[in-house]
């Protein structure tokens, strides 16, 4: 559950620049999360147009939290928040503010894309201050890279299709690299939907079983919207399935 954001974000993600015009003001993903036979928790994801520092953004908001019976031993509050410049496709600001048992964090990021530097403050902490990073060319968040895979045709995910990126988590860099496997006719709630079976290439240890043990499927069509998350861990596994959907852009085409 605390790393079904990170995941979801992740698996969504190109590096070269796009204009996003395909997310309508208000939109919402909500998707249900599954730990093994339990339903542990949900997780949500929001976008609203707006204006940040006189531009035109897409504030988007991520929200995720444990429920039931999982709650009661472990209790998740996820907060994420990103301005994604509308232009561009890149994040402008980007918060991550957790609370996930005993574990707190909250970080505040900026991102100066002309000089490939960011600024990280520790809100958790403030006699940490802020501190200048050096970034690198068209460095996404954990929510941004998401709207910004969105941008793209099906045309340009066709089979095969290996993508390196660099997504900022926490306060590091990591590298991590997709790729599209397939289509596949998946079952939903609403009924079965083509979608795109995409597969990256994970660090293999602590949380996950294998270095491919996360497989997730996004609709194949203008919107992308995931539908399935399935998660290899290293103890048990985790599945994340579409629950709810509103103001999509383009109508999701589903069959019985």
């Amino acid at each position: 559950m605390k790393k079904i954001l990170n995941l979801i974000a992740i698996l969504m993600f190109s590096l070269s620049f796009a204009q996003i015009d395909n997310v309508a003001n208000g939109e919402s993903i909500t998707l249900r999360i599954h730990y093994g036979f339990l339903n542990a928790g949900s997780a949500t994801l929001t976008a609203q147009n707006t204006t940040y520092k006189g531009a035109p953004h897409l504030y988007v908001k991520g929200t995720g939290q444990t429920t039931g019976a999982v709650r009661a031993f472990f209790k998740v509050d996820d907060l994420y928040e990103s301005y994604i410049n509308i232009h561009t496709g890149l994040p402008s600001f980007y918060v991550r503010n957790v609370k996930e048992g005993s574990y707190r964090q909250h970080f505040e990021t900026t991102f100066n894309h002309d000089n490939s530097t960011l600024i990280l403050t520790d809100k958790k902490t403030p006699a940490n201050g802020s501190k200048v990073i050096k970034s690198v060319k068209g460095v996404q968040d954990m929510l941004s890279c998401f709207y910004y895979l969105r941008s793209k045709s099906p045309a340009e995910l066709k089979t095969g299709t290996i993508i390196n990126m660099n997504v900022w988590i926490d306060d590091e860099m990591f590298p991590f690299q997709l790729k599209v496997v397939g289509t596949e006719n998946l079952k939903t709630k609403f009924g079965t939907i083509n979608c795109l079976k995409i597969i990256p290439s994970v660090k293999s240890g602590r949380v996950f079983k294998e270095k491919e043990g996360v497989t997730m499927w996004v609709s194949n069509d203008y919107n992308h919207i995931p539908m399935l998350l399935k998660a290899e861990l290293a103890v048990g596994s985790l599945k994340a399935s579409i629950d709810d959907y509103k103001n999509v852009k383009y109508p999701l085409k589903f069959t019985q």
